[in-house]
């Protein structure tokens, strides 16, 4: 098979959304030529809202993604895009927007132990194949420039990074290739990157070289303007996303550099205030929270280890710097600190380290006094004097800032973990179409809890509604965009929206979300829910079919009875918010005992990008037997989840059931009034056939008016049908009419108009579902309760 061609396409838009230039790559890819484009409103282009577009790059420098466009033909293509606003020499501004067309292939992985090494190398890392154009980028590369290796995959370097630095990098890659000898660039790519670039030829067993390597140092640390010491130069304290580790890296930071041994204890909640004149507690309780010493282990067996309780008195070392909110240095010697070293279980460390010389530092932050860093030194090493002090100060203050930080993501993930528990079922509605289970796993990252969601919702006719959805961002702004949406989804299916009007209506709400949320705070860092992804499927146990429809979520997986694994081919339709784009629903029958999987794409992203290695793994999972469905869900995530996750996962595992003949029974009705007597007979003798002979007179009175209704109101045909679904008796009467049967208050003198208010009174719950032509009213009883 020929090997698709591989171009960029790319287009220049000016302030006023203007299109200025138009490569030979975006003819190829549109179908339109230069002259045809240049000069009109790139708007014109577009195959969704021009309005979400400008909202999404409003204040931005750059931006990725996907949009919809039109082709010359007509065709409509989702394109990921990677667009620069650039400034020139002379201070206009415009867009530069670039689309890499390639075949698509994910690049080949190496061994595991060298795929390890090229994810965590500590340096921004990139492969360039010998068209130079990006085919790998690891995460350290991707956080400096952030942007996906999605994004940048196909794109020359001058496209991912536009800019002079980038056109050196790019003449001394091509020479790298070219002469097969390493070269350097000695411009910067960016800010959070070294200034010089390392390009090196990869080369085959037989010395081709087939791609160019693109390594990057180590930016410099910020100048402060003074010498510093080598200690204090590269020291990373306080940048964690957890009290624990930032308490750990001020150890790791200050021994053997600073101290000999070190311990640091904090208070569960902050201290505030300071001075004599404040009553103080006769003790303060903290919690161990970082333990060193040199050598390594010097002190670590004995006394209060890490996480453990250390309870100070008030004239102990650690509670005197906490109450004066002041470094104190003091000689272990000290008869004060000799008996506190002595009896205190918190103190061992210093008899066990050996240390002669404690000083104890407060970790101070805006919001109080946070806990305190003691630092002890051997004899043969000296006092501490006023430079060391500064420097322990310096560290403290940079820990207590990374504390303080954690404790703010700690609680803020915690409300946000609660909101999001609240809004997500509790329990499973009771059902008999499925048997289901479900996981939900938390994001690990400091981005907070996203908005994926998961849904049962049953609805008439014994059927039962299934929904994925994942919002886009974290926090909680996108738990509470999902709750809403969740309730949305809920309120349009309890009216029986087919599957693709229901993600309609949920785009447009969507869209005034948007619209509601910028105008209240143009600032959010939130657009209303645009973006997200829904897959929303109902299933009819009656007649084994399954309807679904998506907005850009991933596909349904689905196992047959016999083993076979495969997606169901449901359009992808676009996400939700675009507006105006149309979903397309899909339908497929399910045999009895076939498996469905629903799940968000941070599933998939769990395998570290490797999307092709998750689908097998995941397929696999699937794929083998299993005594329950729990058993299932633990499987496909132990699979997948090779770590916490990056990103919020919802699964779904459902297992189809059938209602077979013998529980359904359906008669085609005259249209006349006179069948309502026999409707009403064919309903007692299927009854007593079922042996539900207690429920005949309820369900005959609600089976004569459903009937008398259908024949004065509605068109023919009219059919009745009777569904007994374990506990629950459902009739159900159709006609081809699309009229709505409403309930009113009929007057003291009325003849009629008393019919749906009786079915109301003797069903647990009723409505009216449409169908492509006409409607079905039905009534649902519970058989538990006569």
């Amino acid at each position: 098979m020929e090997r698709q061609s591989t171009y960029t396409a790319t287009a220049t838009i000016d302030e006023q959304g203007i299109l200025t230039g138009w490569s030979e790559g975006a003819r190829r890819l549109l179908g339109y030529d230069s002259p045809a484009v240049v000069g009109r409103p790139a708007t014109e282009l577009l195959a969704t809202d021009a309005a979400a577009v400008r909202r999404a790059l409003a204040g931005r420098s750059r931006w990725n993604g996907t949009v919809p466009l039109r082709h010359q033909d007509g065709r409509q293509l989702e394109l990921g895009v990677l667009a620069h606003r650039r400034t020139t020499g002379t201070g206009a501004t415009d867009w530069l927007v670039v689309s890499a067309v390639t075949a698509r292939t994910q690049p080949p992985r190496g061994e595991p132990l060298e795929e390890w090494t090229f994810l965590q190398s500590p340096f921004p890392l990139a492969i360039f194949d010998a068209e130079l154009r990006l085919v790998r980028a690891n995460r350290r590369l991707e956080h400096a420039l952030a942007l996906p290796e999605a994004a940048m995959r196909g794109l020359s370097l001058a496209h991912i990074v536009p800019g002079a630095a980038s056109e050196e990098a790019h003449r001394a890659m091509r020479l790298a290739l070219e002469s097969g000898r390493p070269q350097e660039a000695r411009s910067r790519l960016g800010p959070e990157l070294g200034r010089t670039t390392f390009l090196t030829p990869l080369k085959d067993a037989d010395g081709r070289v087939r791609a160019v390597c693109l390594s990057v140092e180590q930016p410099a640390p910020e100048s402060t303007g003074r010498p510093r010491p080598p200690a204090e130069s590269d020291a990373a304290v306080g940048t964690a996303a957890d009290q624990a580790r930032a308490a750990q890296e001020l150890a790791e930071v200050t021994v053997p550099r600073l101290a000999d041994a070190m311990a640091v204890d904090l208070l569960d909640s902050p201290l505030t205030g300071t001075g004599t004149g404040r009553t103080w507690p006769e003790q303060f309780v903290l919690r161990r929270a970082a333990l060193r010493a040199v050598p390594d282990g010097a002190g670590s067996g004995s006394g209060a280890g890490v996480g453990e309780a250390v309870v100070c008195p008030a004239d102990s070392p650690p509670a005197r710097c906490l109450t004066l909110a002041g470094p104190q240095l003091y000689d272990t010697a000290d008869p004060a600190v000799a008996e506190w070293a002595a009896l205190d279980p918190g103190a061992a460390w210093l008899r066990a380290s050996g240390v002669h010389t404690l000083l104890a530092v407060p970790l101070l932050a805006p919001g109080g006094t946070l806990g305190v860093a003691l630092f002890g030194r051997h004899p043969d090493r000296g006092r501490f004097g006023p430079e060391e002090l500064r420097l322990a100060e310096e560290f403290a203050a940079k820990a207590a800032t990374g504390i303080e930080q954690a404790r703010g993501y700690s609680r803020s993930r915690t409300t946000t973990m609660a909101l999001q528990r609240s809004l997500l079922p509790h329990t499973l509605p009771e059902q008999g179409a499925l048997e289901i289970a479900t996981r939900y796993l938390p994001a690990a990252t400091r981005a907070g809890v996203g908005g994926d969601w998961f849904d049962v919702i049953p609805l008439s006719g014994a059927r039962v509604a299934l929904v994925v959805g994942d919002v886009v961002g974290h926090g909680i702004r996108a738990s509470a965009t999902m709750g809403r949406l969740r309730m949305a989804v809920r309120t349009l299916a309890d009216v029986d929206l087919p599957a693709d009007e229901l993600l309609t209506h949920l785009d447009d709400l969507v869209l005034r979300l948007a619209a509601d949320e910028g105008a209240a705070d143009p600032d959010a860092d939130s657009a209303g829910g645009i973006g997200t992804t829904c897959l929303y499927a109902v299933y009819d146990p009656v007649s084994r079919r399954c309807s679904l429809a998506r907005a850009g979520h991933p596909p349904p997986a689905v196992v047959s009875p016999d083993g076979v694994v495969r997606f169901l081919d449901v359009p992808a339709g676009p996400p939700l918010g675009l507006g105006g784009l149309p979903f397309e629903a899909f339908e497929t029958e399910l045999p009895e005992g076939s498996l469905l999987a629903l799940y968000t794409d941070g599933l998939l992203e769990a395998r570290d990008h490797d999307i092709d290695e998750a689908l097998d793994k995941m397929f696999t999972a699937l794929g083998r037997p299993a005594k329950s469905l729990d058993s299932v869900c633990d499987r496909v995530l132990t699979e997948l989840l090779t770590r916490r996750p990056d990103d919020d996962i919802a699964l779904l595992v459902a297992r189809t059931r059938a209602l077979h003949e013998d529980l359904v029974a359906s008669w085609q009705l005259d249209d006349e009034l006179t069948v309502v007597s026999l409707a009403r007979r064919y309903a007692t003798e299927q009854l007593s056939a079922w042996g539900l002979d207690e429920a005949s007179f309820t369900t005959e009175l609600m089976v004569s008016e459903l009937v008398t209704n259908a024949i004065r109101y509605g068109r023919p045909p009219i059919r009745l049908r009777l569904i007994h679904q374990g506990t629950k008796l459902i009739s159900e009467v159709y006609d081809s009419s699309g009229t709505t049967p409403h309930m009113r208050r009929a007057r003291i003198f009325d003849e009629g108009g008393r019919g749906l208010l009786l079915v109301a009174q003797l069903a647990e719950r009723w409505g009216t579902r449409h169908d492509r032509v006409g409607k079905t009213v039905w009534a649902e009883q519970s058989l538990t309760t006569l």
